[in-house]
């Protein structure tokens, strides 16, 4: 199953990192790919959320659960349009002041007879999708939460 990692510095406070991507529902307003996110429940250290992206053209549906914990954020797809998409956000402090943030992501398009050619082009689309969503992270962290109804 093909794994794609990136990573990138942040120059902030790892609470207000964790915090920013804590507020999934904000990607949209930054993050260019993601067309929307709604939260469909919300408990203790968890979400389900409903997502739509637009990546190189094509519309991706997926509901996740994402699981809260210090330093981390799991996400794991319970329905949508891929067969597997799962991950996590990572942060670690490697300075005062500067966070590295960790963006994993698994994926399985779940048609085996094609997947020698459709996973080395899943993976570039998301490593893209990726880098794009951790340079938009500094958005997010400056910027201070939207008011919601």
């Amino acid at each position: 199953m093909p794994r794609v990692s990136v990573e990138t510095l942040v120059h902030a406070d790892s609470g207000r990192v964790y915090a920013a991507l804590c507020d999934m529902e904000r990607f949209p307003d930054v993050m260019a790919d993601v067309q929307s996110v709604v939260v469909l429940e919300r408990g203790e250290g968890y979400t389900v959320t409903a997502w739509t992206a637009k990546l190189r053209g094509v519309t991706f549906r997926w509901t996740e659960r994402d699981q809260f914990l210090p330093g981390r954020i799991l996400y794991q797809q319970v329905a949508g349009d891929l067969k597997k998409f799962e991950g996590e956000w990572r942060l670690e402090d490697v300075a005062p002041g500067v966070v590295r943030v960790v963006l994993v992501t698994e994926f399985e398009f779940g048609v085996p007879m094609l997947a020698a050619l459709l996973n080395p082009v899943g993976a570039v689309i998301l490593r893209d999708n990726a880098r794009a969503m951790l340079a938009a992270l500094g958005a997010l962290v400056d910027a201070p939460p939207a008011e919601r109804p």
